[in-house]
């Protein structure tokens, strides 16, 4: 299904039976009254909502073994970390008052409440107690940079503008923990991924924004591929040319303390791999879910518990990031990761079209359905009810991915989008095809019903039927009208701010006037998104899978 004007997001799976029972990967109902909303005598049908319960591994790998469904959606994540930051959707966070600058208030407290009994330990025990900051979102704080410029999608030229210019605030709470903790006398040292060339930007930056404490006689930053190695790491790293994460900053931890004599107190960083391989007293994780950067354990190490949550509760809407924690907000990159997984797409935006889990998975649900389908259609026909099948357009009918990644980095573009509608550039939705050809052959109309406009119309069809689809017709294939554009009569007090419509009202309302003035009987309605099986109008409902966007 395409958006209109609105941003997507959402999750995929499956599942079969009537009026909104579940068996197996599959959602299917039965038809509802003509109503133009939700359900049943106008009551939400509240088996057409998305999952909100989500098991994930950190690397992406559940996207081989997990549904569709069972993928968080990439725009309810977004959504979700929007409201964990307090941004309204500009991709610029709240810096007064969010639930992440509370849960770092909460942070910080509590390791307020240790720092005079952690450092007279360490004073007791004959060290020179010291502190072990990361950088990026443990002491700087990248969310502007990382959502309003880069859209989720790292540039390494576009970061480092925003270092030289020093343009990071704060990291929240941190300046005044930071500050109190080298007030009482610990050491502060930086750790950080940065390079040897942003080093002084940093430092600046650092003092900038109200730090006290950090000397770049201590502040560690990576070395580029013309710097010389430190002493320190020669030998140190499986690949000396490429040092993993945790093996920089494992082995900067332990220099400071075996080599400089300091006693690492406390380690602070926001990625898991500021924290691996040892070297400290105590680690704190700071949240964020805006990027991760994974990093294999040292070598004869195990530390599960420096591992992320696989565990997630999150409505689609967003909300639940007013209430979880950072760490319980699915991480973007590992939903990227799963997402990737699933279509089959090794990290270049473009799906695997011959074999993947989301192929398998939408060649079951065809398999379940066609059956049921046919027969569907030929008792209709039998019986003279005029039967009909109606699908919607995108990653329903025609497959999106490839523009959704590749092209958008899942950052919807309507100018780039008509251009693949225009030129008629997508593939057909897997197998979908052969599902559309056997209905038709036993009796069922074909209808098209898509929230494309209809300007886009003619290169829409043209675009079906070069890719085997030559049963729509212009007669039975809906597109939304553009702004400014009179609605279908079909549609007149239909909608609550009319003539502006919500997908559900137009596309509800669409096959009740498929129904109730052309006379047919929808016996089945296919669609990628829950707005587009709400509102009744059907026999039968079948949800296919898509995380790559959601349209409430």
């Amino acid at each position: 299904m395409r958006r209109p004007s609105t941003l997507p997001g959402r999750r995929a799976g499956l599942v079969v039976g009537a009026v909104g029972s579940v068996v197996g990967a599959l959602v299917v109902g039965s038809a509802a009254p003509s109503v133009a909303h939700d359900g049943h005598d106008g009551q939400p049908d509240r088996t057409l909502t998305p999952r909100t319960q989500f098991v994930m591994a950190p690397d992406g790998s559940s996207g081989a073994t997990v549904g569709g469904e069972a993928i968080p959606n990439i725009d309810s994540v977004k959504k979700t970390i929007y409201a964990y930051y307090g941004d309204p959707g500009t991709g610029i966070a709240n810096k007064t008052s969010s639930p992440y600058i509370s849960e770092l208030g909460r942070i910080t407290s509590r390791l307020d409440d240790d720092l005079a009994h952690a450092y007279a330990k360490s004073v007791r025990a004959g060290h020179k107690p010291a502190i072990v900051l990361d950088a990026d979102d443990t002491t700087l704080w990248t969310y502007d940079m990382e959502v309003a410029d880069m859209k989720f999608v790292f540039n390494p030229t576009r970061q480092d503008y925003w270092v030289q210019n020093r343009l990071f605030p704060a990291t929240p709470s941190m300046v005044s923990f930071v500050n109190k903790a080298e007030a009482m006398g610990f050491t502060i040292f930086g750790l950080t991924g940065r390079n040897n060339g942003q080093k002084a930007a940093t430092l600046q930056n650092l003092a900038d924004v109200g730090y006290r404490g950090f000397t770049a006689d201590r502040y560690f930053t990576k070395w580029r591929s013309s710097d010389p190695i430190p002493d320190y790491m020669a030998g140190k790293c499986v690949n000396m040319a490429a040092c993993t994460t945790v093996e920089y900053k494992a082995n900067t931890r332990r220099h400071i303390e075996q080599d400089l004599g300091y006693d690492i107190v406390l380690n602070l960083g926001d990625q898991w791999s500021d924290l691996q391989g040892g070297s400290a007293d105590r680690w704190v994780k700071l949240p964020n879910p805006t990027y991760y950067l994974p990093s294999p354990d040292l070598a004869g190490m195990n530390e599960p518990k420096l591992a992320p949550r696989t565990h997630f509760t999150m409505k689609p809407d967003g909300s639940s990031g007013l209430t979880q924690s950072g760490e319980g907000i699915p991480n973007i990159d590992s939903v990227k990761k799963t997402i990737y997984t699933y279509y089959g797409d090794p990290g270049t935006g473009i799906a695997n079209k011959t074999s993947s889990p989301y192929i398998s998975e939408l060649a079951a649900i065809q398999a379940r359905q066609k059956q049921r389908l046919v027969a569907s259609c030929r008792q209709g026909a039998a019986r003279g009810t005029k039967p009909a099948v109606v699908l919607d357009a995108d990653d329903t009918t025609l497959w999106t991915y490839d523009m959704e990644v590749a092209d958008m980095k899942f950052v919807f573009n309507p100018t780039r989008q008509d251009y693949w509608v225009q030129n008629k550039l997508f593939p057909a939705t897997p197998g979908m095809p052969s599902l559309v050809a056997a209905a038709s052959d036993a009796g069922c109309a074909i209808v098209g019903l898509t929230g494309r406009n209809t300007g886009q119309k003619d290169a829409t069809l043209a675009n079906l039927h070069e890719q085997g689809y030559p049963q729509f017709t212009s007669e039975l294939y809906f597109t939304k009208w553009k702004s400014g554009e009179q609605p279908p009569s079909y549609m007149q007090g239909k909608c609550v701010a009319y003539p502006t419509c919500t997908t559900i009202e137009y596309k509800s309302a669409t096959r009740a006037h498929v129904e109730d003035d052309l006379g047919y009987d929808v016996v089945a309605n296919f669609g990628d998104q829950w707005s587009d099986l709400k509102g009744g109008h059907a026999d039968h409902v079948v949800k296919l899978p898509n995380p790559t966007y959601y349209l409430p």
